[in-house]
C-alpha cells in the first residue's frame, strides 16, 4: 500500500518503511473491529444479583446505576481498598482520562466506578482529583468485588472493567469483563487489559521511545 501524501524532507527509505507500517496499521484496525464485533456478539451472561452499594444519595442498587432510558452500564472496579494506604496510581491515571470523556460516554451508556473503601474516603479522593463526571460508589458492605474478581480471597484489589445490560424484562445480566487481566502477558508486556480505554499508553505508543521499559504513572509528579 503506497500512501500518496508526503511530508517535508522525508527520504525514500522513510517512505518505504512508513508504507509498510501503514499496511500493518490497516490490518490492526481491521483486527480491532473483528474483536469488537465478536465481543458484541457474545451470548448473554449470567443474571446479576441486585447488589446494594453506598452512593452520594444513600443506598443504591446496581440496577439503579443504569442511566434513565439506557440498557447498558460500564462499571469500573477501582483499586482502592480499606487496607490500602493510598489509591492505585495506575487506576488513578486511567480514571483521570475516563473522567474527561465521561460526558461523552454517558450519552450512550451508563458509567460508574466502584471501590471497596468506605464512601467518604472514595469521595474525598475523587474530589481531590477533580473527578466530577464519574459516579462513585462503595462496595464496602457487599460481595460484588469478590464475586466479580475485583478482589481476591486475601482482600487484595484488582482493576477490571465490567459491562452489564438489562434484558427486555429489566433483569440485569453480565455481558463482558476485561478478563485479559487473568491471562499472562507476553514477554516484556503487562496484561494491558484496559489499554483500549487508556489514552496514556495509546499516545505513548505513537512515539519512538514508546511506553518506556520501566515507567509507570504516579498520583503526583
Amino acid at each position: 500500500m503506497a500512501q500518496a501524501k508526503r511530508f517535508p524532507g522525508e527520504s525514500t527509505e522513510y517512505r518505504t518503511a512508513r508504507d509498510a507500517l501503514l499496511q500493518e496499521e490497516v490490518e490492526l484496525r481491521r483486527q480491532v473491529e473483528r474483536v469488537a464485533e465478536q465481543r458484541r456478539a457474545l451470548p448473554v451472561g449470567g443474571a446479576v444479583d441486585d447488589y446494594v452499594f453506598h452512593g452520594v444519595d444513600g443506598e443504591v442498587r446496581l440496577a439503579d446505576l443504569f442511566a434513565p432510558g439506557q440498557q447498558t452500564l460500564i462499571l469500573y472496579n477501582f483499586m482502592y481498598g480499606p487496607e490500602m494506604d493510598a489509591a492505585c496510581p495506575m487506576c488513578t491515571s486511567f480514571l483521570d482520562g475516563l473522567n474527561g470523556n465521561a460526558r461523552h460516554i454517558t450519552q450512550q451508556v451508563g458509567l460508574a466506578v466502584v471501590a471497596k473503601s468506605p464512601l467518604p474516603r472514595i469521595l474525598e479522593y475523587a474530589e481531590g482529583r477533580g473527578w466530577d463526571g464519574l459516579t462513585m460508589v462503595s462496595s464496602a458492605d457487599n460481595m460484588f468485588n469478590r464475586d466479580y474478581h475485583g478482589e481476591d480471597e486475601h482482600g487484595d484489589q484488582e482493576s477490571i472493567i465490567h459491562v452489564f445490560a438489562k434484558d427486555v424484562d429489566g433483569e440485569v445480566r453480565h455481558r463482558y469483563s476485561s478478563e485479559l487481566i487473568f491471562v499472562p502477558g507476553d514477554p516484556g508486556q503487562d496484561t494491558r487489559h484496559i489499554d483500549a480505554g487508556w489514552p496514556l499508553w495509546n499516545i505513548l505508543d505513537l512515539t519512538p521511545t514508546g511506553r518506556g521499559s520501566a515507567w509507570y504513572p504516579r498520583r503526583e509528579y
